[in-house]
C-alpha cells in the first residue's frame, strides 16, 4: 500500500466520522424541537399560554440567551406544528428524525396529508436530498405522479 493510499484512508475515517457527528447533532436538534414542540402545545391546550407568551419565551431567549439562535416566535410556533402534525405517528418518528429542521418545514409547509408527508420524508432521507433538490420534487408534483404511476399499475 502506498503512502497515498494510506493518506486518503485516514480522510475517509475523517469525512465518515464527521458524517456521523453531524447526523448526531441533527438527531439532537429534531428531538429538542419536539420536545419544546410538545411543551408549547401542552401549555396552550391547557389553555395555560396563547400567542402572547410563546412570543414573550421568544423575547425571554433572546435577551437572556443571546447565542441561542432559531428560537422566534414563529420558529416555536412551527416545532408546536412538528410535534402536534407527527405526535400519532410513531412509524415517522426515525425518518424525520434523518432529515435536517429545514427539509422537515419544507415538508411540513408544503404537504397537504400525512401520506404525502410520509413520502417526502422517505424519499428525502434515502435520497439524501438537498433542501433545493426536496423543493424541485415538490414542483414537479412527485408525489402526485407516482401516487398515479400506481393507481394506473393496480387497473
Amino acid at each position: 500500500m502506498n503512502i497515498e493510499t494510506q493518506f486518503t484512508d485516514v480522510v475517509r475515517l475523517i469525512r465518515e466520522a464527521q458524517a456521523k457527528a453531524m447526523r448526531t447533532v441533527n438527531t439532537q436538534l429534531i428531538d429538542l424541537y419536539w420536545n419544546i414542540g410538545e411543551y408549547i402545545s401542552e401549555r396552550v391546550q391547557s389553555q395555560q399560554w396563547g400567542q402572547s407568551v410563546v412570543i414573550e419565551l421568544s423575547r425571554y431567549l433572546q435577551e437572556t440567551e443571546p447565542d441561542l439562535k432559531g428560537f422566534s416566535d414563529k420558529n416555536l410556533w412551527r416545532m408546536k406544528q412538528f410535534y402536534e402534525c407527527y405526535r400519532e405517528q410513531a412509524k415517522l418518528s426515525s425518518v424525520m428524525r434523518e432529515i435536517s429542521w429545514t427539509h422537515n418545514l419544507v415538508i411540513l409547509s408544503r404537504a397537504k396529508t400525512i401520506e404525502e408527508k410520509e413520502f417526502y420524508l422517505r424519499l428525502c432521507a434515502r435520497e439524501r436530498f438537498s433542501v433545493r433538490e426536496l423543493e424541485r420534487q415538490f414542483n414537479s408534483g412527485t408525489f402526485e405522479r407516482t401516487m398515479l404511476g400506481t393507481q394506473n399499475s393496480h387497473q
